[in-house]
């Protein structure tokens, strides 16, 4: 579905990313990890269009969409969710999942699936069902994130790029969030993950790639990722065990 060939990004003079190539299949959940400047926000927003490469291809669906405006990039069906959520303060939940749904009201005018969907993300997202009508501004930091993937969904993207969606919540809102991509992953939503948690997010993912100073150095299924002992030692801890040998 999306190919990276030989991607290189920069700010002004400074070069951010560096002769970069990944590739996420249709289906699958791949997760981005490194440590903080590595470049992880750079790529995304590359992808969405924010930022011009300097070289290299991004292929989506077959299509090289270098040059493409985020609008257009939007409309092709990827769609971001940034670190910050970046959610409509003054406007209702409601009104915000609606804004999500903007091009297929114009587009479309599938009204009874924009209505389909909206009771899904109610059901997903129970707490944002109770604050429908509220500022989005007034909820917490944890529901703000639930908005905003919420918000995304309802475009119906093929593609979901999400940027550090677990960044300051309490550990049981991170579960919440986490579980909730694979959730939507189960509905057929493509997703590719940058998240901050390397623990969470290969126990998530079915594969990821390591980026460290703008360089692709690492990848792999995530199985394989988490046993490697460089993951380990950088992102994962040197007390980390796998899940599924925890309580042996």
């Amino acid at each position: 579905m999306l190919t990276i060939q030989n991607l290189y990004a920069q700010y002004g003079a400074i070069t951010v990313l560096k002769n970069c190539s990944l590739h996420v299949d249709e289906g699958e959940i791949v997760t981005l990890i490194g440590a903080n400047g590595a470049g992880k926000t750079t790529l995304l927003s590359t992808i969405s269009g924010l930022i011009r490469p300097s070289k290299g291809n991004i292929l989506f669906k077959g299509k090289d969409i270098v040059g493409l405006s985020p609008s257009k990039i939007v409309s092709c069906g990827i769609t971001q969710v940034p670190e910050g959520r970046e959610i409509f303060g003054p406007f209702t939940v409601r009104e915000n999942l609606e804004i999500g749904a903007y091009l297929r009201h114009r587009k479309e005018r599938d009204k009874t699936g924009i209505k389909r969907d909206m009771d899904y993300v109610f059901a997903l997202f129970p707490r944002l069902k109770e604050r429908m009508n509220q500022p989005a501004g007034l909820l917490s930091g944890g529901e703000q994130q639930m908005l905003a993937i919420a918000r995304a969904f309802m475009g119906r993207p093929r593609l979901l790029l999400l940027d550090e969606p677990s960044l300051g919540l309490a550990p049981m809102l991170v579960n919440i969030i986490l579980d909730t991509i694979k959730e939507l992953n189960k509905e057929g939503l493509t997703i590719l993950l940058v998240e901050q948690n390397a623990r969470k997010a290969l126990n998530v993912a079915h594969r990821g790639y390591v980026l460290e100073t703008g360089r692709i150095v690492l990848h792999g299924a995530s199985a394989e990722l988490r046993e490697d002992p460089e993951v380990k030692r950088a992102y994962l801890g040197k007390d980390y065990k796998d899940i599924s040998e925890r309580g042996q």
